[in-house]
């Protein structure tokens, strides 16, 4: 497994090396990407979500590049509690060609035209959540997911609900899912406008549909996005593609 680092430019990084030593599989860790079984040391870079401590690779086995890393909260008692960090992949390839063609040249800062482009796009790109709250549960996943979509959802059809789209992506996970800290969900959007689900590596949802693709992107990259300092990240990681 070849993980490259990013350029230093565009945002500092740590570097972790893991030693390995467990037969081939690979295994998570609070402050390290892995541990892959090969006899060798295995240097990685990474970034670690200050929030959370989660540290997140540069680059994945397919090619998919770190645009930035986040925290998802959620209210409880009055408290913002800390329910995942997360870290945004994408073809980068694809948006640089993108972005050339519709924008051509640079602009001063992260514009709304092209956090739109890449909400409205079907560049492949895969959000990668790690759940810091040993408590949350299946159940507790669905509901705010469902709940996040369906705003998302309404918001960019001008007002019309469709709870029954929403509902898809987490709707056959199973409630006996052992969600525990550490624990990893996967949601990409792939070729011909599929939003895959997985769940501690199961694929529980492959839904095909543009307005959800973009539906889920826009809750990251939108107007209202989970974590405002992970969009103005992502929108300078863009920048850096021109």
């Amino acid at each position: 497994m070849a993980l490259n680092p990013r350029p230093p430019m565009v945002r500092p990084s740590r570097r972790i090396t893991a030693k390995c030593e467990n037969g081939g599989k690979a295994v998570e860790e609070p402050n390290c990407v892995s541990k892959v079984a090969t006899g060798q040391e295995e240097e990685v870079a990474v970034e670690i979500e200050p929030k959370t401590g989660v540290s997140f690779p540069f680059k994945l086995d397919d090619g998919k590049q770190l645009g930035c890393v986040g925290l998802g909260k959620k209210s409880m008692l009055g408290m913002g509690i800390k329910i995942y960090g997360f870290g945004i992949y994408a073809d980068n390839e694809k948006l640089r060609e993108l972005l050339k063609l519709k924008i051509g040249k640079a602009p001063a800062k992260p514009t709304k035209e092209m956090y739109q482009l890449v909400i409205d796009s079907d560049v492949e790109m895969m959000v990668r959540l790690v759940i810091v709250f040993s408590s949350l549960t299946m159940n507790m996943v669905r509901k705010n997911f469902d709940e996040g979509l369906g705003a998302s959802i309404k918001k960019l059809t001008g007002g019309k609900k469709n709870e029954a789209l929403a509902n898809k992506v987490m709707g056959q996970a199973p409630d006996d899912i052992n969600l525990t800290s550490g624990s990893v969900i996967e949601i990409s959007r792939l070729p011909g406008n599929i939003l895959q689900t997985k769940v501690i590596g199961e694929v529980v949802s492959n839904v095909e549909s543009e307005l959800l693709c973009r539906a889920y992107v826009n809750m990251y990259l939108g107007d209202d996005p989970f974590d405002k300092d992970a969009k103005e990240k992502f929108g300078m990681s863009l920048l850096s593609l021109f």
